[in-house]
């Protein structure tokens, strides 16, 4: 029996503000891009299981593009594949907060889609002699004893959920309702552990695995390929395992935008127009240029007056040229001395909103004190 392991798929993202000419949010267009890529890797591999381990969509009311689309895939899954049974859970993007809401996941099972989005259940699949035990995170819901069938040959834990231990640091609002102790999965009991939540494919164990988001919808996109740099992951992908042999495949998907996240440009000791062409230098080395890519690149040791006076002009060109251009400017720290063993002063609020304030890039329109003087104040209200 092989299954594919899909996750994340996140459908309905939207960031920055540039638009495709049919007016979709680019990002948008481009998640549903590597999902239609997703299914058709799945249609080839044609596996007899395929499991949805929850964030099918981005937010609770998904816009109608996104739902129309990830009907019309799930469908073409349907066509494709008859024979194959398709498993879902919600994640804590899909679950709503209150009961009344209700979940939109509900519309797949016309396309045959067994969608969990309240209660955990288990379905017994006898024409494979499998069992899938379905975790949604969803608040208030208790979370069963994760035990399998006994009756069953294979038995499958499809969970989205945070594995403790597995996302420090990761901010509050991308964390997860269901956390759950490692040794509470019972891994040794498992033919295999699909689970969602965690972006990056990821082993948790030798048969329970993260599969991974498809494409990179989280807060922290830098983070990810660096995750993913330090686990020598290729990037974004499906997951195929046999359950007979444990065979495992990780597949990896074609990326619709290229992130290009670049190295730092150490600016300690440089003058504004030294670091214009340093950071210029830096753009130009990228293969095949920045146009349409989202790129980041952090400058390093540059004191205030110096990003003040850099060419905020070149810099606009470089947004303009990419789909995403994060440029970055990172002050010295400064060593506070205290006299008499006196810890000194902590800056207050004031002063580091002040502070931000004084070196965030600007259009050059705009009036430098009046943006900080304007800052302060809302801050004040």
């Amino acid at each position: 029996m092989r299954l594919v392991h899909l996750a994340d798929l996140h459908l309905g993202f939207r960031q920055y503000q540039r638009l495709t000419p049919t007016g979709v949010n680019q990002r948008e267009a481009d998640v549903a891009r590597t999902f239609a890529r997703a299914i058709d890797r799945t249609i080839a591999l044609a596996p007899d299981l395929v499991v949805i381990a929850g964030d099918v969509f981005h937010v609770v009311r998904p816009p109608n593009p996104a739902i129309l689309h990830a009907f019309r895939q799930f469908m073409r899954l349907q066509v494709a594949l008859p024979n194959t049974v398709v498993v879902m859970v919600a994640g804590n993007h899909d679950a709503p907060r209150t009961a009344e809401t209700g979940s939109i996941l509900k519309l797949f099972t016309e396309c045959g889609v067994r969608v969990i989005d309240g209660a955990a259940e288990r379905i017994a699949l006898p024409e494979f002699d499998a069992s899938v035990l379905a975790v949604p995170d969803v608040p208030g819901h208790v979370r069963p004893v994760l035990a399998p069938d006994p009756s069953a040959r294979y038995n499958v834990l499809l969970l989205h959920g945070e594995v403790e231990g597995m996302l420090r640091g990761v901010a509050s609002a991308e964390r997860a309702a269901v956390e759950i102790p490692r040794a509470d999965l019972r891994a040794p009991e498992w033919d295999y552990i699909a689970l969602g939540h965690y972006h990056v494919y990821r082993e948790v164990e030798p048969n329970a695995f993260y599969a991974g988001s498809i494409d990179y919808t989280s807060f922290d996109a830098w983070g990810e390929r660096r995750d993913e740099r330090d686990l020598g992951i290729p990037g974004k992908g499906i997951v195929e395992r046999d359950l007979a042999t444990e065979r495992h495949v990780f597949h990896p998907l074609e990326a619709s935008r290229a992130l290009v996240d670049l190295a730092p440009v150490e600016g300690a000791g440089l003058g504004a127009r030294e670091l214009d062409a340093a950071v210029r230098a830096a753009v130009d080395g990228v293969p095949g240029g920045i146009e349409e890519k989202i790129v980041r690149l952090r400058a390093v040791d540059v004191p205030r007056h110096v990003a003040r006076e850099m060419d905020h002009k070149a810099l606009r060109e470089y947004k303009r040229r990419a789909l995403h251009f994060q440029f970055e400017t990172v002050r010295p720290e400064v060593a506070r001395i205290a006299a008499g063993g006196s810890p000194g002063r902590r800056p207050s609020l004031a002063d580091v909103v002040r502070e931000k304030l004084a070196t965030r890039l600007l259009p050059g329109e705009v009036p430098r004190d009046a943006f900080v003087s304007l800052g302060l104040k809302y801050l004040a209200e």
